[in-house]
């Protein structure tokens, strides 16, 4: 395989959702890894956007969805979509018993107003 500046293909997710959310009891719409060091976080939908913000602390600009069935990368750089790319550790995806908007538990009801558009 050729390698590609700022992805590496075998460092694993760093967990099932969001780590900064979990960190704090916070709740995700959609998730994001790292495709440079597998950090999972979440997505601009998201009240707390720490894909974006992880981006800017670190410099990896490369992110793939991290939701099931989705293989597409965003570049920040670039503003780049790419419909594929290499495959990355497993898991590819959070759970399929992860609800989305997630956690379970931790989603409040008016969640569709609190989502950044």
């Amino acid at each position: 395989m050729t390698e590609i500046e700022g992805i590496d293909p075998s460092a694993p997710p760093s967990g099932p959702g969001c780590t900064d959310c979990d960190a704090v009891g916070g709740w995700w719409f959609h998730l994001r890894r790292c495709a440079q060091c597998g950090h999972v976080a979440c997505c601009d939908s998201s009240p707390a956007q720490h894909a974006t913000a992880h981006w800017k602390s670190t410099g990896h600009p490369l992110v793939q969805s991290f939701e099931p069935g989705e293989e597409w990368f965003w570049n920040y750089d670039t503003d780049a979509l790419y419909e594929k790319g290499p495959a990355l550790a497993p898991p590819a995806a959070h759970p399929t018993d992860q609800p989305t908007p997630g956690p379970s538990g931790r989603v409040p009801e008016d969640w569709q107003r609190r989502l950044h558009r």
